[in-house]
């Protein structure tokens, strides 16, 4: 994408919003105008730069392409995220519907009753194709995580990667269903599984963590919280930066793997159901037993 920028970087670039804090800044100039409801709502860091190099699924959410649309008068948000065919310091002029013969597309209609789920995914296998482990994690600057043996992060998310993140400042919480305690033998039996398969998993998982643990500097340490919990285990969630959420329900007599796979985005407006699993997280980790590294 780097020889073939989108059109809005390139935009962007000529208003000299390209950076992070400018273009929040203009974003919310805009937004204290036509709706402020919206002003703070801009997207993360993180969000803004996959907006830049085209590394999101579909357009961003309705309201952001409102702001973008009042900050690029004369394009509509999905030809912002076309692909610019001339070079990034060519600045294209909007394109005239009419002139091309065909109609321009009627607006898209805002889904109902979907709270703030933006993607859904038969397995976590669908799911970790289409948003690896690194594209979720990479820029994160808080990952909270409970469920079982938290193996997205433990086996799929490269050792040398988490240290990073670590080491830079990002917060990893982890909260692991107990291997000594009796739901996992119940989940075990569930699954069909031996007696300590799953028991085995998540206490080398656990280890994995702790030999990390030994590899961070004095002042990172604190950074990476291991936890274990004793109770039914209903869900897996991962929460990002307090903006993105990946759910799956355990289902009877399946593994975890072959669950549905739910992503939430926390929205602007009432509570949705990424503040719902965010507080069950937050509520499953305050009642929780530290695992000592």
């Amino acid at each position: 994408m780097a020889d073939k920028p989108i059109v809005l970087k390139v935009l962007l670039r000529q208003k000299h919003l390209q950076g992070h804090r400018a273009f929040c800044k203009e974003y919310d100039k805009l937004a204290k105008q036509i709706e402020p409801d919206l002003v703070g709502s801009w997207p993360s860091k993180a969000q803004f730069y996959r907006w830049l190099s085209r590394d999101i699924q579909g357009l961003p959410y309705a309201h952001h392409c409102r702001i973008l649309e009042a900050m690029l008068p004369g394009w509509t948000a999905e030809q912002l995220f076309q692909e610019h065919t001339g070079g990034i310091e060519f600045v294209p002029e909007p394109p005239n519907s009419a002139s091309t013969g065909r109609p321009a597309k009627p607006p898209q209609p805002t889904m109902q009753g979907m709270a703030d789920v933006t993607a859904v995914f038969p397995s976590r296998p669908a799911f970790s194709h289409e948003i690896p482990p690194h594209k979720l994690f990479d820029s994160a600057e808080q990952i909270n995580m409970v469920g079982l043996s938290l193996n997205l992060l433990c086996q799929s998310y490269p050792d040398r990667s988490l240290l990073d993140l670590l080491e830079s400042g990002t917060v990893v919480q982890c909260l692991f269903l107990s291997p000594d305690g009796r739901y996992i033998k119940e989940r075990e039996q569930e699954e069909a599984h031996p007696q300590g398969v799953l028991s085995t998993l998540t206490t080398l998982n656990i280890q994995t963590l702790q030999r990390l643990h030994g590899k961070l500097s004095p002042e990172a340490r604190g950074n990476l919280r291991i936890r274990t919990y004793d109770e039914a285990v209903r869900f897996n969630i991962t929460v990002v930066d307090d903006a993105t959420c990946v759910v799956q329900p355990y289902l009877p007599d399946a593994r975890g793997v072959e669950s549905p796979t739910l992503v939430i985005e926390k929205q602007p407006g009432p509570p949705g159901l990424f503040e719902t699993f965010s507080q069950v997280f937050e509520s499953m980790w305050a009642r929780s037993t530290e695992v000592a590294t």
